[in-house]
């Protein structure tokens, strides 16, 4: 990921929410089973910093995004029409400090049953880093504090106990605070988690009684049991060998899963053995895919175009059942 083009977008400025028309890609697309029908749906302008990072589904098929390098929060209707909900504080030294990346940015998303969105900012700053709330119509609120030296990315929430799961792709971590908010604790430190240099622990979910979470920088998925007492249980790797993976959803078969591959810019389609085959490339249109949902049999992904630098999207599929 490019630090000079995130600096470059930030001093762009913030737009207004705009309506961005729907438009078919020209070039020959490569979508592969059980997947079909690909197209670009929705086309963001890296100037404006609409580098979109992560997504949640509301029941009606709007999408909840975080723009990363605008420090937005944004709904995108199914019409198209995108209404930026909140802009978070620019930290007062720029957001150079925030590791890694040394730019300000919005991360993982997640949303409760009655329309509240949870998400994460990461600013190198210990007045803006954690786990920020918006209930409808309200004001973003911080509900949650987590350590400016590190990166809080992806997001999960689990509704059997109202317990908010949180990637720290720089420490290695998974940490996990209620949703009411409060103080985080460390729930996973295990050395499958951390990073070899860049970007470690990363996507994640909560799936069968487990947290499921990605590490880019190893190119794996990871299983980790909910013991009793919430305790976390022992890392199990179910898949390797996945270059730059970063989020990933559930297809509703089984362990089987689609995750986003950004450097390569690809989808997988990984089995519960682990195996795995490319569904999505480049020719459908992905520009270092970051995110991926599934409604129904509808596939949402979002290209934030990191390093392509051209062309941040959100492609739609179908997945045949």
């Amino acid at each position: 990921m490019s630090t000079r083009l995130f600096r470059s977008a930030l001093t762009a400025g913030i737009m207004v929410a705009a309506t961005i028309p729907a438009l078919v890609p020209t070039a020959a697309s490569a979508v592969s089973a059980p997947l079909t029908e690909a197209r670009i749906a929705e086309h963001f302008d890296l100037a404006e910093g609409r580098t979109p990072e992560n997504i949640a589904m509301a029941p009606n098929g709007d999408a909840y995004v975080t723009f990363a390098a605008g420090r937005q929060v944004a709904r995108i209707s199914r019409a198209g029409a995108v209404r930026v909900l909140a802009t978070l504080p620019e930290p007062a030294d720029g957001g150079v400090h925030t590791p890694v990346m040394g730019f300000p940015l919005t991360t993982g998303v997640v949303r409760a049953h009655d329309g509240t969105l949870y998400f994460l900012y990461a600013t190198g700053t210990a007045d803006l880093t954690g786990v920020w709330r918006l209930h409808p119509g309200g004001r973003p609120q911080r509900i949650a504090a987590l350590p400016a030296n590190g990166l809080p990315n992806g997001l999960a929430l689990d509704r059997r106990t109202d317990t908010l799961y949180i990637t720290d792709s720089v420490l290695g971590t998974i940490w996990k605070v209620p949703a009411s908010g409060g103080t985080p604790t460390a729930w996973s430190t295990a050395p499958e988690l951390a990073s070899t240099g860049f970007l470690g622990a990363n996507g994640l979910k909560i799936h069968n009684g487990s947290v499921w979470a990605t590490n880019l920088d190893k190119g794996t998925v990871l299983r980790i049991p909910i013991r009793w007492h919430g305790r976390a249980g022992k890392v199990r790797t179910e898949a390797s060998g996945l270059t730059g993976i970063d989020d990933f959803a559930f297809t509703g078969r089984g362990d089987q899963l689609l995750a986003t591959l950004n450097g390569p810019s690809e989808v997988a389609l990984v089995q519960p053995d682990g195996s795995h085959s490319t569904v999505l490339t480049s020719a459908d249109g992905l520009q270092n895919p970051t995110s991926i949902a599934l409604r129904g049999d509808r596939v949402y992904v979002l290209s934030a175009a990191y390093l392509t630098r051209k062309d941040p999207n959100l492609l739609l599929a179908r997945l045949d059942r």
